[in-house]
């Protein structure tokens, strides 16, 4: 009985120490911070220099950032090849040169050059044996002399030769060279081409002494009275521009150089995935722009009356955008915002809607984050 009794004392005395323990252990362990609260004194008030007020509502443009590339319309893109065969005997152009309309832009040689002449002026002077023995004839037979067939024979002699000549007339001018000009003296084994426009040289395709077919493109050449940026917009923006408005573009490599350009046309055909092409002219030719080259382009948009908080009253901090709601004398939390364009000082806040009526930080709002992250850090 007496083993009994000092058992019980024992596991009384084991549960008493045991639970005394554990008030120990509860009594020492820390309480939780809230660590996106920020508490002041009057002085650390006064310091921060804090000022409060509501959301306030205020028109705040976008920009919307589109992309597309420098086009020019066939009109004035023009690529030279040569009617005729040939080697290409001297040229000086290089991309990027100047060119005006009728200047030499090279000179061909071919053999075919000369036989063109010399079946001209072979055709030219048949034809004029032919006119002769035509009229013969023709005489001829108004006095009864002569028979019909022969006299039909004789003109259509004539005729073909006339149509051979015209032919070969338009073949030598289709070559540059002036049938008036060719003589017996004066054949030439080479050719001239000239510059159809005055525009910018953009591509040099061949080299002296290659061989060049008509089907070859010898120099592609550009007007850039008319150069413009096809830009690519979704059918979701396509209602925020309009014909006549202003934009700016860069390019990749320099973002710092800006072209003001004018939407002069917006397609009414969407792609595949469902895009439209706006058409935009340079308001200033660059000879640096050339055709296919990739831009970007931002345009401002109207906004819309929206729920707004000035710049000063948003901290960013880990990737994330905070302002600071005041919950008290001197007291303020740390609310995460979500936000959208900037102008004139003032943020556009998103989700502004669920903060109506709070009082914010308006400014300081960095003050009380350093104050704030210190004390966590404490």
């Amino acid at each position: 009985m007496k083993k009994l009794i000092v058992l019980i004392s024992a596991l009384v005395l084991l549960a008493s120490c045991g639970g005394k323990k554990n008030n120990e252990q509860q009594e020492q362990q820390p309480v939780n911070k809230v660590e996106n609260v920020v508490a002041l004194t009057d002085a650390q008030y006064k310091n921060a220099g804090i000022e409060t007020g509501n959301i306030e509502n205020k028109t705040i443009s976008s920009v919307l950032k589109l992309n597309g590339k420098i086009d020019v319309p066939p009109q004035n893109m023009v690529s030279v090849s040569v009617p005729l065969g040939g080697y290409l005997k001297s040229t000086k152009l290089l991309p990027g040169l100047h060119v005006s309309k009728g200047e030499v832009l090279a000179i061909m040689e071919d053999p075919q050059y000369i036989q063109l002449q010399q079946d001209y002026l072979t055709a030219k002077a048949q034809l004029s044996f032919n006119e002769s023995e035509y009229k013969r004839q023709k005489d001829l037979n108004e006095s009864k002399a002569a028979s019909d067939k022969v006299y039909e024979q004789a003109k259509a002699t004539y005729q073909t030769q006339y149509v051979l000549i015209k032919s070969l007339e338009q073949k030598l001018r289709l070559v540059g060279l002036n049938p008036a000009n060719v003589t017996a003296g004066n054949i030439s084994k080479s050719i001239n081409i000239y510059s159809p426009i005055s525009g910018f040289v953009s591509a040099v395709n061949v080299n002296i002494g290659k061989y060049v077919n008509p089907s070859d493109v010898l120099f592609e050449l550009v007007n850039p009275n008319d150069i413009h940026l096809a830009l690519t917009v979704f059918d979701k923006d396509l209602n925020k521009l309009a014909v006549g408005q202003h934009l700016l573009a860069y390019t990749n490599t320099h973002p710092e150089k800006k072209y003001p350009c004018e939407v002069i046309l917006i397609s009414k055909n969407l792609s595949g995935d469902n895009a439209a092409q706006v058409h935009c002219h340079f308001e200033e030719y660059d000879k640096n722009l050339l055709p296919g080259m990739f831009m970007n382009a931002d345009v401002e948009i109207s906004g819309a009356n929206t729920a707004v908080l000035p710049d000063d009253a948003i901290v960013r901090f880990e990737n994330k955008n905070y302002a600071f709601v005041q919950k008290g004398n001197r007291q303020f939390e740390m609310t995460e915002v979500q936000i959208g364009n900037s102008e004139n000082g003032f943020t556009e806040i998103i989700d502004g809607a669920k903060h109506a009526g709070q009082m914010f930080a308006t400014k300081g709002a960095y003050n009380l984050l350093m104050v704030l992250k210190n004390t966590a850090d404490d």
